[in-house]
């Protein structure tokens, strides 16, 4: 990451911080009175091929002894009514403003693997995670809503990790490395600003 980049990435996340803290601390009370403890999910991604790092979320599921692996249609039934609502905007990601602070991720980026996928495809994350792990990415853009379609076909979690490691890993990962050959300031503003619209349309 650039020194541009970083200051960028530090100067928005506090900006966003001071505005959109009342909005968080609403969130935190409406997901209390809805749903409960806890109030964030919190699992480990990769930030490098041998950094972890904790990843923050609103948690938008019931709450299990044992979760591992991406989301998929064997997860669906837990998805809570106020969950599925945070999902639907996006919402569940303000918690990642401190991971931009602590230096985890940008703003812009490749979307932080799991573990698992790291150590099973090291030649893929190996090039994908010479950019820092971003919120949103162009493979956010581009693929996201075909790799949902792709994952709630999956009725158990074996069958989601085959099809998410079988197409979405390397298609996400060509699209990444498109960015990462490409990246400039303007790339991610122009990232940025079509995250806010495809955001603003599916609100709509």
């Amino acid at each position: 990451m650039t020194p541009a980049k970083r200051l960028l990435d530090l100067f928005f996340a506090v900006l966003l911080v001071g505005l959109l803290g009342p909005v968080m601390l609403g969130l935190l009370i409406w997901l209390w009175v809805k749903q409960g403890r806890p109030l964030f999910y919190v699992a480990e991604r990769m930030k490098t091929p041998d950094q972890p790092f904790m990843l923050w979320k609103l948690r938008t599921m019931t709450v299990v002894d044992s979760d591992a692996g991406v989301s998929g249609g064997d997860k669906a039934a837990r998805i809570t009514p106020a969950g599925a609502w945070l999902r639907g905007k996006r919402l569940d990601e303000f918690p990642q403003l401190w991971n931009i602070l602590r230096g985890d991720l940008s703003f812009v980026g490749p979307r932080p693997p799991l573990r698992a996928y790291v150590e099973r495809f090291p030649e893929i994350y190996g090039e994908v995670l010479k950019s820092r792990p971003g919120v949103t990415g162009l493979a956010t853009i581009v693929y996201h809503k075909h790799e949902t379609a792709l994952l709630e076909r999956c009725a158990t979690p074996e069958e989601t990790d085959a099809v998410y490691a079988r197409n979405c890993v390397p298609r996400k990962a060509r699209l990444d490395l498109m960015y990462q050959k490409n990246r400039n300031i303007c790339v991610d503003f122009d990232i940025v600003f079509q995250t806010i619209g495809n955001l603003v349309r599916r609100g709509k």
